[in-house]
């Protein structure tokens, strides 16, 4: 029996290590997506006040956080980096239809984000942040969109910078990194540098958004542990807002079917990996 209990409990951690490395990917992939988030899949995913926590507190159970993290960061590595050339040619060529997928992960992962904002209650004024951020975010997104390009010359200082902008996507959920680095040209430059492995574009990139995440990651934890309905439904409101302000136009004919296929493929794959990570219960890491 005890051998027994042993095996199950073995499968039960490999499951979920496979199931955090599949948030990663999808964060990473979501952290270079034009008009995508990774800190939206990082909230969506139940990794964001987690993270924010453990990165406040690098002291606190360091090791075990390790351990949790590990396959989250394996994934995001493998996103941003495995995915960049994918990603470039999808939203070359597929940009509704690859647009409409990631709006199907988010939004299957809606509900179970919804339950976990409301754990501490929900008052009126909760449900007006909520509102006031989707409508913000929304028409924040739609102006960014109106504004004109402006060039960069790609430098050791402007990849830090760009690391930084990379940095507050995961820290700001609904903030797109990649918006910002389309605007400032420098988007391209980025993809083709982490896709050709340079180096000195990685580093700078890297050492952009560890520190931009180390200097703000305390703020965000307190705030969590002083207004944590305030911090969810702050979120919620943007993780809504930021969603409809990606929804594409101009589907016509055959392409709206795939959109709608696609769509569907996402929310239920996103649903379906929630449910599967529901039944695992993790050891408190705080």
């Amino acid at each position: 029996m005890a051998e027994t209990s042993s095996l199950t409990q073995g499968k039960n951690v490999a499951v979920e290590w496979v199931i955090r490395l599949l948030k990663g990917i999808l964060v990473g992939i979501g952290a270079i997506v034009p008009g995508l988030s990774g800190g939206v899949l990082a909230v969506v995913f139940g990794l964001y006040e987690p993270l924010m926590r453990f990165l406040a507190n690098l002291q606190v159970k360091f090791l075990q956080n390790v351990r949790f993290f590990l396959p989250v960061g394996i994934g995001v590595v493998l996103g941003i980096v495995g995915f960049s050339s994918v990603v470039d040619y999808a939203f070359t060529h597929f940009a509704a239809p690859f647009t409409w997928l990631f709006i199907g992960f988010i939004s299957g992962t809606f509900p179970s984000l919804f339950v976990t904002a409301g754990k501490q209650g929900r008052k009126t004024w909760h449900w007006v942040v909520l509102v006031a951020m989707a409508f913000g975010t929304f028409f924040f997104m739609r102006w960014m969109e109106t504004i004109n390009n402006v060039t960069l010359t790609p430098t050791f200082g402007t990849w830090t910078l760009s690391g930084m902008l990379v940095g507050l996507g995961l820290i700001i959920p609904g903030m797109s990194p990649s918006n910002f680095l389309i605007y400032l040209g420098l988007y391209q430059p980025m993809a083709s540098g982490i896709r050709q492995l340079d180096f000195s574009v990685i580093i700078p990139l890297t050492l952009g958004l560890v520190l931009i995440i180390l200097l703000l990651a305390k703020l965000i934890a307190w705030l969590f542990k002083k207004a944590y309905p305030f911090m969810y439904h702050f979120i919620l409101g943007i993780v809504l807002g930021s969603t409809a302000a990606i929804i594409p136009g101009g589907v016509t004919g055959w392409t709206i079917a795939v959109c709608a296929l696609l769509f569907i493929l996402g929310a239920a794959g996103s649903f379906a990996l929630a449910k599967l990570d529901e039944k695992y219960s993790h050891e408190s890491l705080f």
